[in-house]
């Protein structure tokens, strides 16, 4: 499956690439992506493309930030039919839950998961792409666009406690306490937003129950195409991708996730010549190495995040996959570790 995203995107990349005083369709063509794309709203590209087009150009410019300044200029009706069902939900809790029901109808490369223990929520936010890339670029740009869409929908009363990215910090902070406006954190165990769960109770001034449900009967066709197109296997990795630092990696609960019993997920990866725990390893492989690669992180706490809660059977793991122990291949990766 290639994940898939609209070229609404696409228009927002014009306009920063020219600010930075880029050639955006040199790069555009670089990708395989062309300018005719944009005459068509609905029309959607692989999600690799755009992730590739977003680092490119984010080292082209030097311009560390070239996400977020997209992110900067979107609006709620960017999220095209979308935007008409949630302009009209009660609450901003409710209009998170629509865009995580809803969510393969922008972007299938997009997980969402909203964890609420006590009085705090955290909304955790990947991008996963089919080539399994991670893009500071693409991390920034959801999380850019998902507080801006709470800032709006709430007209801006918006007020998170912070806001977290597992890849370091830029050189320059400005553009990321103005689009934010609260604390950031750096080298995080995940990449997401973190508030109070009175801020997703909020109302919305906009509420209107019967607009809502005539938007709704609207895309639910949209959405039943959508979910019959989206491969099962990459819905999982995607589910696992999130809950696996939060601990709660288990067939169950990606089971519960999805809508479905524990067997009848098991069937569906078995037809596709798959199981439970060869996606979690998978996942595994990919996050251990964006881990160890950010040195702000103890082998302790990627052995956590991994779901080992003994070091040694984190170490064993490894070297079964990687030929050696976690701390000789982090020295090899960084010489400079004495």
């Amino acid at each position: 499956m290639v994940p898939l995203a609209h070229t609404a995107m696409l228009k927002n990349y014009l306009n920063v690439s020219q600010q930075l005083n880029l050639n955006p369709y040199h790069l555009l063509s670089n990708v395989g992506l062309y300018p005719t794309q944009l005459n068509d709203p609905k029309l959607r590209i692989s999600v690799d493309k755009a992730i590739q087009l977003l680092e490119q150009s984010a080292q082209e410019s030097g311009c560390e930030t070239f996400g977020l300044h997209m992110a900067e200029q979107r609006q709620i009706a960017d999220f095209g039919e979308l935007s008409l069902l949630l302009n009209y939900q009660l609450t901003l809790r409710d209009a998170l839950q629509t865009i995580v029901r809803y969510r393969n109808l922008i972007n299938n490369a997009l997980e969402i998961y909203i964890e609420e223990v006590g009085h705090t929520v955290i909304i955790h936010i990947e991008v996963i792409s089919a080539t399994q890339q991670y893009s500071r670029q693409a991390i920034e740009l959801a999380l850019g666009i998902t507080h801006r869409f709470c800032a709006a929908l709430l007209s801006q009363k918006w007020r998170p406690l912070s806001i977290h990215f597992t890849h370091d910090a830029p050189q320059n902070l400005n553009i990321h306490q103005r689009v934010f406006g609260c604390l950031l954190e750096f080298g995080s165990e995940f990449n997401g937003i973190v508030c109070t769960s009175s801020e997703l109770d909020k109302a919305n001034p906009q509420a209107n129950i019967a607009m809502a449900d005539h938007a709704r009967r609207y895309l639910d066709i949209d959405i039943l195409q959508h979910e019959n197109e989206s491969s099962t296997v990459f819905e999982v990795r995607k589910s696992i991708y999130v809950l696996l630092p939060m601990g709660r990696a288990t067939i169950e609960q990606v089971a519960q996730t999805h809508g479905v019993n524990v067997r009848t997920l098991q069937r569906k990866l078995e037809t596709a010549e798959t199981s439970f725990s060869i996606l979690i390893n998978d996942v595994r492989r990919t996050l251990v190495v964006r881990y160890l690669n950010n040195l702000n992180y103890s082998l302790a706490q990627v052995s956590d995040i991994l779901g080992y809660s003994v070091p040694s059977s984190f170490t064993r793991w490894f070297i079964s996959q990687f030929g050696v122990s976690p701390t000789i291949w982090r020295n090899q990766q960084n010489p400079s570790i004495k």
